[in-house]
């Protein structure tokens, strides 16, 4: 079977961007077999500077970055598109508008295997900008027809206090652990029946144990959907 070559645009942190690397091909290996590998190009960032326009507000510096980061994989001859990352989804139209090659989104993986799994009502973990702001969830509600629920403020500011202090540093504490699972706790005693880990770093940090509810991944299922589409004749 033949492969596509898969156009990652990552450093948004390295940390989620090596998870891809490994899942993707680990993928690949298990469906091809022997010494088979993933055919991908990845163009990654200085997070540090991304980072800081996310916090400042400049989202159409950040737009550009990443319009800018999908070009030079569509030049460099990716055949289709993956965003390592969920928070910098918020600009995936406009990226899709700026290249002629498909932007696998990261939400429709996830919202499919919920579905699949006969589950409607779902706590969604990310960035404030993830939890907070329609990009992500209304894909989820509208196109997929979940229904959402978000923490409270207070839990909100936890959890991406530990995403951006923590673990896009490499820091993995049993604290944050102990607090993600009493976030999500409190996300199945207002009915959740499963919960996403909408930042492509928390599955460093969140494991199903810590949950009564199932987890869904989204980093794990947004590449082994790039796999899928990757992997010609399957």
């Amino acid at each position: 079977m033949s492969q596509k070559v898969i156009g990652l645009i990552g450093g948004l942190s390295w940390e989620s961007s090596a998870e891809y690397y490994r899942i993707i091909n680990q993928t690949v290996r298990a469906r091809l077999g022997g010494l088979r590998s993933a055919r991908c190009l990845m163009w990654s960032f200085d997070f540090g500077e991304i980072e800081a326009l996310q916090h400042a507000g400049r989202w159409d510096e950040a737009t550009a970055e990443m319009v800018a980061a999908a070009q030079r994989l569509e030049r460099g001859g990716a055949d289709f598109i993956v965003i390592c990352t969920n928070t910098m989804h918020r600009m995936a139209d406009q990226v899709q508008a700026a290249i002629g090659l498909p932007l696998l989104h990261i939400a429709d993986p996830t919202a499919k295997r919920i579905r699949s799994a006969g589950l409607r009502k779902v706590g969604l973990l990310g960035t404030a900008f993830t939890m907070e702001h329609d990009f992500y969830k209304g894909r989820l509600m509208h196109r997929h027809g979940l229904e959402v629920l978000v923490p409270g403020d207070e839990d909100r500011a936890r959890v991406h206090r530990v995403i951006y202090e923590e673990l896009v540093q490499g820091r993995v504490e049993p604290s944050s652990r102990q607090a993600f699972r009493e976030v999500i706790a409190r996300l199945v005693e207002h009915g959740a029946e499963a919960v996403i880990l909408g930042c492509t770093e928390i599955m460093l940090l969140v494991r199903p144990e810590d949950s009564t509810v199932p987890l869904f991944d989204t980093t794990a299922l947004h590449a082994e959907a790039a796999v899928d589409l990757a992997i010609v004749g399957t």
